[in-house]
């Protein structure tokens, strides 16, 4: 695989993880009755950060995988340029 494909697999396990977060709140309080914004947002507090965070590092990740990837590319068109 190449390091374009690894980074967009990490942004999408990073768009997975995030998503999970709200479906897990929204599983979370599937029970209840009435909904509003503040009950939600307490439900998403009591899912915690943890998804975000890991979201957050994944999709660092693989924008650095892509960006290291364009690096290559244009260092190997230089190269052969000037040659």
């Amino acid at each position: 695989m190449s390091k374009r494909g690894t980074g967009v697999a990490f942004i999408a396990i990073s768009a997975l993880l995030i998503s999970s977060k709200y479906i897990s709140a929204s599983i979370f309080g599937s029970g209840v009755v009435s909904w509003n914004k503040s009950l939600y947002e307490a439900m998403l507090g009591y899912v915690g950060n943890t998804l975000s965070n890991f979201s957050l590092l994944a999709f660092i990740t693989g924008i650095a995988y892509i960006v290291w990837e364009e690096y290559e590319d244009w260092k190997n068109k230089n190269k052969n340029y000037n040659n």
